[in-house]
């Protein structure tokens, strides 16, 4: 479908994204949740929350649902910021998941409540993903690299891997990188 004669609010409501950088407001969590849909009730937001891996924190707040987060999330850590903007998706229940570097920042305690979170938040979904982690886009269907601003391979990871180019130099090095210790 030639997207360019859809009115872009329209368009806008088929796509939930998740950014690296996540823009909070200095209100409760709940709040900040809700943005994913305005006219939620409480229990739906907290649904959201929980699939989001929210209640992990929130509920040991002293408010807990109820307590402010400080201008764009000042009082959170990243990881708790990022898995607020995966709850307001959740919330959204688009059917189009745009991931943005959406781990691209984060300890691996909190990687890996993420990514267990955006696995839910992806079923049934089409997903794009723009990430530099070879590791974010391993179980890719298609992956499209980008160099210098147009298209330099493309294909599934494994089809990449056998070509032996950008995706999978990218890949060895990142691997690598991993075996790295400090004598």
């Amino acid at each position: 479908m030639d997207i360019s004669q859809v009115d872009p609010e329209a368009l806008m409501s088929l796509y939930s994204i998740v950014f690296q950088d996540v823009t909070l407001f200095n209100n409760s969590i709940m709040e900040n949740i809700r943005i994913g849909k305005p006219d939620a009730t409480d229990e739906e937001v907290i649904a959201a929350a929980k699939l989001a891996n929210v209640d992990e924190f929130a509920e040991k707040l002293p408010e807990k649902w109820n307590s402010l987060i400080g201008e764009n999330g000042c009082e959170l850590s990243g990881g708790e910021r990022q898995r607020i903007s995966i709850a307001r998706a959740f919330l959204k229940d688009a059917p189009i998941i745009l991931l943005d570097e959406a781990t691209a920042s984060l300890d691996v305690e909190n990687e890996t409540l993420i990514q267990s979170a955006l696995s839910r938040l992806i079923a049934d979904k089409t997903v794009l993903v723009i990430a530099h982690r070879m590791r974010t886009v391993a179980g890719a269907d298609q992956v499209v690299v980008l160099s210098g601003g147009n298209v330099a391979e493309s294909g599934t990871p494994a089809a990449l891997m056998q070509q032996n180019g950008i995706f999978a130099h990218m890949t060895h090095l990142q691997t690598e990188s991993t075996e790295w210790a400090l004598t």
